[in-house]
């Protein structure tokens, strides 16, 4: 058996006379019997498993590879809350594969480490600072657990009269992205939390709700404004979470600036590759409401022995780090690595730089648009900042079957509708390709754009007019 074997290397036994020791020690005749004694009758498995040889390091490798040449690279344009990002080569060789910062997934002595104290400081200053909102946890793991734990957190802060009185009601925008809801159903059921989905923009809320969740912008692309109806859900004592995009909120009205009680989402466009779905640091962002209801933790500034400026874990609502009975929540990662770098990301392009990519994402989308409509591709969203629903000339199998020849891969909302998303990564060779495969679709010849600087001329008109984004996304990470 040679050195390049894995089970030579492995932490048991590795030679016949090593075993025969083992057992004479123990007491038993083979390895069969130690497991027969060892191990329950009922839940030992009565043949093998079916696997076979096994492969060296080496050999493994090579097997993966051949496997992984099989697959296809298509243009992806489903967002759906994923998006291609460029990562700065400098935090991907610095961050992303430096062992000192992703062997700690989630410090739990974090007091012994005050520069990864001050990075997730920097995201949470971030978080706070691009949803207009006075509090950030140290992240979470994506978007839909991040959701999940808003619910819970509105749950267990309803008003005593409302848990006397049964309220157990939550309100869900049908705009919400799909995997967020099946994950907030998952937490619903045990809870005998009752989830009821419709237009929000067209519902009235009763007494019978005490929370209510939007997405912004939704899933299909479009941003509205959600003050109003978020003023009305106060009124009647009702909580409003919004899962929001922080590249849109770079540009729209923030879920501060519309009285939101809680903002979640993810963080993977700033600069995290997609990694087949994740990881991707969930954010949590919420009011001085629920600042020891939230789930994770929080990092905060205090003074070492000398008196110096300090970080340490300022609050952390976990059994783990609490009495069990004062848990909020089980919820105990803090995504640091992907949390990390979503805030060097920001660190890196600085407020202007994250507002150039945002106004170049939407001129993009919107320069898209108007080029789709000479070709019978109809717009549905009024105001959108980088998705596109659009009801299409020709069925979407025939924009399918097209869209695979030419490696593009769409959202097929309907068989009429179709969704694009835009993103960092899109170049005017992008919106070309994209133009010509749905000009074939519909029968029609297709001409490039005429396109100067990456479609910049189109920034002004791009950028939503309502709601616009008042606030800074300016701040600082240092305590005054």
């Amino acid at each position: 058996m040679t050195k390049n074997n894995f089970a030579s290397r492995h932490n048991g036994v590795s030679n016949p006379a090593e075993e025969q020791k083992m057992l004479d020690v123990i007491g038993v005749k083979s390895i069969d019997e130690l497991i027969e004694k060892a191990v329950p009758a009922a839940i030992r498995l009565k043949e093998p498993l079916p696997l076979p040889e096994g492969m060296s390091e080496y050999q493994f490798l090579n097997h993966v590879r051949s496997l992984a040449q099989k697959n296809k690279l298509y243009k992806s344009y489903i967002g759906m809350g994923y998006y291609g990002t460029i990562t700065p080569a400098v935090i991907m060789r610095n961050v992303f594969e430096n062992p000192g910062w992703y062997t700690s997934y989630t410090p739990y002595q974090t007091e012994i480490s005050q520069g990864r104290l001050e990075a997730l400081m920097n995201y949470q200053t971030m978080i706070a600072s691009m949803t207009g909102m006075p509090l950030s946890n140290a992240c979470l793991l994506d978007e839909a657990t991040a959701a999940g734990e808003a619910m819970i957190m509105f749950f267990n802060s309803r008003s005593r009269q409302a848990v006397k009185d049964g309220i157990c009601k939550v309100f869900v925008d049908e705009g919400i992205l799909p995997q967020t809801l099946a994950v907030m159903q998952t937490n619903a059921a045990p809870r005998g939390i009752e989830i009821v989905t419709g237009k929000a923009a067209q519902t009235e809320l009763d007494g019978s709700y005490f929370a209510a969740f939007v997405q912004y912008p939704n899933q299909f692309g479009e941003a509205q404004d959600w003050t109003s109806f978020i003023s009305k859900c106060h009124e009647k004592g009702i909580f409003v979470c919004m899962a929001t995009d922080l590249m849109a909120l770079a540009l729209m009205k923030t879920p501060g600036e519309m009285g939101a009680d809680c903002a979640v989402g993810n963080a993977q466009r700033f600069g995290l590759p997609m990694g087949f779905g994740g990881p991707h640091a969930g954010f949590f962002a919420f009011t001085d409401t629920f600042k020891r209801a939230f789930p994770g933790r929080i990092i905060g500034w205090s003074v070492d022995a000398k008196g110096n400026p300090a970080l340490r874990m300022a609050l952390g609502m976990r059994e783990q780090h609490i009495k069990r009975d004062k848990a909020t929540s089980n919820i105990c990662t803090s995504a640091a690595l992907v949390a990390n770098m979503s805030g060097f990301y920001a660190i890196w392009h600085g407020a202007e730089g994250i507002r150039e990519i945002a106004v170049r994402i939407c001129a993009r989308a919107h320069r898209l648009a108007m080029e789709l409509e000479q070709y019978g591709y109809k717009q549905w969203n009024k105001v959108y900042f980088d998705t596109l629903a659009l009801q299409c000339p020709v069925p979407t199998a025939k924009v399918r079957e097209v869209a695979l020849k030419h490696e593009i891969n769409f959202r097929y909302i309907c068989d009429e509708c179709i969704g694009i998303s835009i993103d960092e990564t899109t170049e005017k060779a992008d919106l070309d390709a994209i133009v010509a495969c749905l000009a074939e679709a519909a029968g029609k010849s297709a001409q490039p754009l005429e396109c100067k600087g990456c479609c910049c001329k189109f920034a002004d008109e791009a950028i939503p007019a309502e709601p616009p984004r008042k606030s800074s996304t300016a701040s600082t990470t240092r305590p005054p």
